[in-house]
């Protein structure tokens, strides 16, 4: 093979395993050579066989570094970043080398909050109101002004990490005392109250080839606190779902999308005036990819390369029944002795894919953002609430057992399972 691409894989729990094997079997049918950078001191089965490289990818300079030394010796065409933290390096490693794709400047409008709220608003869509935590003052007054609970959040974060819902003044003072020396690294915004939503997005030559519409069934922000998940809306669409859809198509050109995949979130308020609340240039995280496959029949990363990679290419993708999906969570810790397993997963009414990251021997520890979880799985039904009432069945049939936290004995109990898949 004369032609290469290059992935930017973080083999992290395989919440990236599916997106990037089909990434490769995408470019191999196409008779393109894969070639892989991975974190410093890691390996991952699935590379096997493929040229790989490595280096901390938490360093741009040593990403930038290390590219160059691929492209001295592969033909790469496309570089594909599957993690949100690889976006921003990957588009000035493009750059070093006339590489095409995201440019450095259209990937900040995807990473820098400040930035994307700034373009969504002078593309005439809303957004939540917002301020820069100066100082203490400026912070309280912006809460008082657009009242509590206000949201605490890196202005370049992803999967809720080190984000906060600040409801009152008290938490207010332990969330700045959190943040330190820090504080230029964060945004304060306005709490919006409504329905969430997420649109998952193909892109070619700047239109939009593909858009589902999710529906999240609880508040992002709560992923500690309350199970839930994420159900497809395909069919009966309201005035202001397809308010969503033609927002995003709108905010996605606007921030610089010409070919590629994006996955968005926007909150529609009672009041019915959707708020945009952010976009990131890759596939949605977690589970999203596995319930747009099973449900729509493509893979979202597998379809972005092809898109890169074949200029003939048409996207095709099936309606299909209404898709769900949940993360596996667990609200007690410790060694896991059993869990269960995949294949018993599917054995439930109603499920159709499922994969569990964690096994006996593992440790589990509570969550530092919303995608430290232990698996997800996908399953399709009629409707919203049908779909809802799936969940609960799975949630009640999985089981996890632990150390308890008494020494001796294990502690037997029903893990919940939820959370997102985004940030």
């Amino acid at each position: 093979m004369n032609r290469s691409i290059l992935v930017i894989y973080r083999p992290e729990a395989g919440r990236y395993a599916a997106q990037f094997r089909s990434i490769v079997a995408t470019a191999a049918g196409l008779g393109v050579a894969t070639v892989v950078l991975l974190p410093a001191g890691r390996q991952a089965p699935e590379a096997e066989g493929l040229a790989r490289y490595h280096a901390d990818l938490d360093d741009t300079a040593a990403v930038r570094a290390a590219v160059g030394e691929i492209v001295a010796e592969h033909p790469v065409e496309r570089v594909f970043p599957l993690f949100e933290g690889d976006v921003l390096p990957a588009a000035l490693a493009r750059r070093d080398h006339g590489i095409p794709g995201l440019t450095p400047d259209q990937a900040l409008n995807f990473r820098d909050k400040n930035v994307m709220h700034r373009r969504a608003e002078e593309l005439g869509v809303r957004v939540a109101r917002s301020c820069r935590p100066d100082t203490i003052g400026a912070v309280t007054e912006f809460a008082e002004d657009v009242g509590y609970p206000v949201v605490v959040k890196p202005y370049a974060g992803w999967a809720c990490g080190r984000t906060h819902r600040v409801d009152g003044p008290g938490e207010l003072a332990l969330v700045w005392e959190e943040m330190g020396d820090d504080r230029h690294d964060y945004r304060v915004e306005e709490f919006i109250r409504g329905t969430e939503y997420h649109v998952d997005s193909l892109f070619k030559d700047g239109e939009a080839v593909f858009a589902q519409l999710s529906r999240y069934t609880y508040s992002v922000l709560e992923y500690r606190d309350e199970p839930g998940g994420t159900v497809s809306r395909k069919y009966g669409l309201s005035a202001g779902e397809q308010r969503v859809l033609d927002l995003n198509t709108v905010v996605l050109r606007g921030l610089g999308l010409t070919t590629g995949v994006a996955h968005a979130e926007f909150f529609l308020p009672d009041d019915g005036d959707v708020v945009f609340g952010e976009a990131g240039a890759r596939a949605g995280g977690g589970s999203i990819v596995p319930a747009i496959e099973a449900g729509r029949g493509i893979n979202l990363a597998g379809e972005w390369c092809r898109l890169e990679l074949d200029p003939a290419h048409r996207t095709e993708a099936r309606l299909g029944p209404e898709t769900g999906t949940e993360y596996l969570t667990s609200d007690r810790y410790g060694h896991i002795t059993a869990i269960t397993t995949p294949a018993e997963l599917k054995e439930i009414d109603g499920v159709v894919d499922a994969d569990v990251w964690k096994q006996a021997g593992d440790v589990l520890a509570p969550p530092a953002a919303s995608n430290d979880v232990l698996g997800w799985y996908v399953c399709q039904g009629t409707d919203f609430e049908d779909i809802r009432a799936r969940f609960k069945a799975v949630r009640d049939a999985f089981r996890v057992e632990t150390t308890a936290a008494a020494p001796g004995g294990t502690a037997a109990f029903a893990a919940t399972a939820g959370g997102r898949a985004r940030r």
